[in-house]
């Protein structure tokens, strides 16, 4: 009864149980322990130690004290045995309990680093193996993918060509792909996704390079392939290409064959698809087709382009009700864009005025202006194309869209199209009505007002009525001082005045608030031109053209003003630059061989001379260049041709009839000459000059006619004689009545010189008067000096002053210069025309 232990005597002690010992924890007795050693000996025993040591506790090398020190195997409260204990030497059975992996160890000289962080970094990953299959096939299809990406970079930024080879060689790495797959026996899997991507792509490419066939062939690989899903659709594609080609019935095919395999869940696309098959039939003529399917269109889901195209087949088959319908579903079509409200600031709130300027110009604000801008012109469009047609007159047909329109929510356009109206008015040149319909505007808002007392402004200064036209910019200048129209027509007007400096000044102003106001740069250059101020006016020009430029005008101000700088070679390199831009302008042709006839290059002139002839055969300056050239150059049967057709264009003018029989002679041809001179002296028989021409041909030919050539002669000088003494008379009386002693210098009082009759020594000789008393001028750089001395060169033949009666003459063209020496037989030179004394009977009295 001692040793039974009974539970319901201990059950107060609440302490009880707390002072036993585990013998497994007892690290001094695993020497001893039998089962421990056998444990270590086996297998179990060679097992890796323990990594997660945690330092700091008392299980390990050092033993466990405690206050009972080291003790003997302890048996539980009921008599079990403790796990691990050894009982009669058997062997120490297994258990779940592993150690913890606390150790005291690292706790001399050693920190803390319970995750092991001590050790470095973690060794590298193992490299996969590419030599496999699978790898291979993963590589290839990256590369195809790159490239796919490759060839959409390069076509976003317009590199074509490169796009399209990227697309092939992404084809060409796709079906390698596909033949590796099916070598490697997984053919099953190949994707579809990549092969589909590949092949659209390349269509894209080919026709964006313009290779259609190409494309429509790569299509149809896609849309036969029905393991592809919804391939049908590329039939829009298709019919898009056919459309290019002009190919109209393909094209309504392929557009109906992808409408007939779009659902109507997406209505969206089959709208648009729908309205690409309206605009096909228009484009065939098929009106009716047309309508129908625009028709439907505004049923469904009404849109801008629709109602105008509507409008357009209705107006190609004059249905004048229909018309006026459609404008008024194409002005009801709702854009979907909120009022400008929301842009102005409500309230003094910081935060939301920020927001608002924030998105006063973002990319949706923007998107929207667009839209309306498009909206707006489309239905200006339509009623300045309907309005002559839906009434019995046109501004009739203006009203009624005027008044359908203020009914609308573009109740802004009215004034705009009263305005066009207007305008509309002036291409029919009923000016008044155009000046009325612009009168009406004085008494509507500002912004209206100024844009029409601009164009009143304008119609005024065409009229040359400047009085008004300053009037009325000042009108628009008061209505809104910014309008930069306003601003340039009242400089024009100031311009007129040649105020020039004024004028500047309200071109500046129209600059400043328009930089882009290219008329207002354009008459500004032109103002500093005016004022002698030619860098300024070079740097406006300069400006202008890098705004415009292919502008013909501003390239020959530039091209000017090099000129008046005594620049030609910048001004020659400005006009080869025009010629470039138009290459049939006959002055630029003719300026630039003036140009290079001043720098002394005459093959260069020769050439651009021609060209001018040739694209305007009625300019006498050119035509009296070349026939000059011809005659420098001894080819005097080619001058022959220019001078005839100057005496065409100015048969009034005897110099050209008097060249061509010159020409005539010195190319031998004496009868010709003589035929000539006799037809001249037909239409002007008062010419001295013919007259002298006929008497020297007549006697050096030997004929009996120059004895009445002399005689008709002698009577015309005596009656330019009388003439112009009669003329004296008469000035030098009206001169003495008003001023004594001044008639002989009177001014204006012709001084009659006697010049004797002598030859031009040689071609190029240049004489500052001929025997005509009023000589002209001449310029030393022309080939055409020579001619100018001729009579009555600018002036009627009857203006010749009067001079001594004499038979002899003066060769206008100068003396035959002696022709280069050939291989023929030498003849002998005889100067036919070598002055000799006349008889005492053909001399004047």
């Amino acid at each position: 009864m001692e040793n039974i232990h009974l539970a319901a005597e201990d059950e107060d002690d609440l302490y009880s149980g707390y002072n036993d010992y585990n013998p497994t924890f007892d690290s001094e007795e695993l020497d001893n322990d039998v089962g421990f050693q056998q444990a270590v000996k086996t297998s179990h025993g060679r097992r890796p130690p323990m990594t997660a040591k945690f330092p700091g506790t008392a299980i390990g090398a050092r033993p466990m004290a405690t206050s009972y020190g080291a003790r003997a195997q302890m048996n539980s409260s009921m008599g079990r045995p403790m796990t691990g204990a050894v009982q009669d030497g058997a062997a120490r059975p297994m258990t779940a309990v592993r150690a913890a992996g606390y150790t005291s160890t690292l706790a001399r000289g050693s920190t803390f680093d319970p995750l092991g962080q001590s050790k470095g970094p973690a060794p590298p990953l193992e490299a996969k193996i590419e030599d496999s299959p699978e790898e291979k096939i993963k590589i290839l299809e990256k590369k195809v993918n790159d490239l796919i990406e490759e060839s959409c970079m390069a076509y976003s930024r317009g590199d074509l060509q490169l796009s399209l080879e990227k697309a092939k060689e992404a084809g060409r790495k796709e079906r390698a792909l596909v033949r590796q797959r099916e070598q490697t026996g997984t053919a099953d899997h190949i994707n579809l996704d990549l092969t589909y991507s590949v092949l659209f792509n390349l269509a894209n490419q080919y026709a964006n390079n313009d290779m259609y066939q190409e494309a429509l062939n790569t299509y149809s690989v896609i849309v036969k392939n029905k393991m592809f899903n919804n391939a049908g659709r590329l039939k829009v594609n298709m019919a898009n290409i056919y459309f290019k080609q002009k190919n109209y019935p393909k094209a309504i095919k392929f557009y109906r064959m992808a409408l007939d395999q779009i659902s109507n869940v997406h209505k969206e696309m089959r709208i648009k698809i729908m309205q690409n098959i309206g605009v096909v039939f228009i484009k065939m003529g098929q009106y009716s087709d047309a309508i129908t399917s625009f028709e439907h269109i505004m049923s469904e889901s009404p849109n801008i382009k629709s109602g105008f195209n509507l409008i357009l087949c209705y107006y190609a088959i004059g249905d004048r009700e229909r018309m006026k319908k459609s404008f008024q579903k194409l002005i009801s079509v709702p854009l979907g864009i909120d009022d400008d409200d929301k842009y102005i600031a409500a309230n003094d709130d910081s935060h939301t005025n920020m927001v608002i300027e924030a998105i006063k110009n973002d990319q949706l604000h923007q998107m929207e202006r667009d839209r309306k801008g498009l909206a707006e012109k489309y239905i200006m469009t339509a009623a300045k194309l309907i309005a002559p047609a839906i009434e019995g007159s046109f501004a009739a047909g203006f009203d009624w869209c005027v008044d359908m329109v203020k009914g609308s929510q573009y109740v802004e356009l009215a004034n705009d199209l009263e305005i066009n109206k207007a305008i509309t008015y002036l291409r029919q040149r009923d000016f008044n009505q155009a000046v009325e319909t612009l009168k009406t505007f004085e008494k509507k808002d500002s912004r209206v007002k100024s844009a029409a007392a601009t164009n009143l402004s304008f119609l005024y200064f065409l009229e040359k009525d400047f009085d008004q036209a300053d009037r009325y910019a000042d009108m628009a200048m008061s209505a809104d001082r910014y309008n930069p129209a306003a601003l340039i027509n009242k400089g024009n007007t100031v311009f007129e005045k040649q105020d020039y400096e004024k004028a500047a000044e309200f071109y500046k102003e129209a600059l400043r608030n328009d930089s882009s106001c290219t008329e207002g740069l354009y008459n500004l250059g032109l103002t500093y031109k005016k004022l002698g101020r030619l860098d300024e006016a070079l740097d406006c020009f300069l400006k202008l053209h890098a705004i415009l430029r292919n502008c013909a005008q501003v390239m020959f101000q530039l091209a000017n003003l090099y000129e008046m700088l005594e620049d030609p070679h910048q001004a020659i390199d400005w006009l080869m630059q025009l010629i470039s831009v138009t290459p049939t302008d006959p002055q630029v042709l003719a300026k630039l061989g003036e140009l290079y006839d001043n720098e002394g290059d005459k093959s260069q002139a020769f050439q651009y001379y021609y060209e001018s002839f040739r694209y305007f055969p009625s300019n006498i300056d050119v035509i009296e260049w070349l026939g000059a050239y011809y005659i420098d150059t001894q080819f005097c049967e080619k001058a022959i041709q220019y001078f005839e057709r100057a005496t065409l264009i100015q048969p009034t003018q005897v110099k050209w009839q008097l060249m061509v029989a010159s020409c005539y002679r010195r190319s031998g041809n004496y009868q010709k000459a003589l035929d000539t001179y006799k037809d001249i002296h037909r239409k002007f028989p008062e010419n001295v000059e013919c007259l002298r021409f006929l008497v020297r041909l007549c006697t050096d030919m030997g004929m009996k006619e120059v004895q009445e050539y002399a005689t008709r002669l002698k009577k015309v000088e005596k009656m330019k004689e009388i003439r112009e003494q009669r003329v004296k008379s008469g000035r030098e009386s009206s001169a003495r009545g008003r001023r004594e002693g001044s008639a002989g210098s009177a001014p204006g009082t012709p001084i009659l010189v006697h010049t004797p009759p002598r030859r031009v020594p040689d071609v190029d000789t240049r004489a500052d008067s001929s025997h005509s008393g009023h000589g002209t001028s001449t310029r030393s750089e022309r080939l055409s000096a020579k001619l100018r001395a001729l009579p009555g060169s600018n002036e009627p033949y009857e203006a010749s002053a009067q001079r001594d009666i004499d038979a002899s003459y003066v060769d206008p063209l100068g003396p035959q210069m002696e022709r280069p020496k050939t291989a023929a037989k030498k003849r002998i030179e005889e100067d036919e025309f070598a002055d000799e004394e006349l008889g005492d009977d053909l001399l004047p009295e």
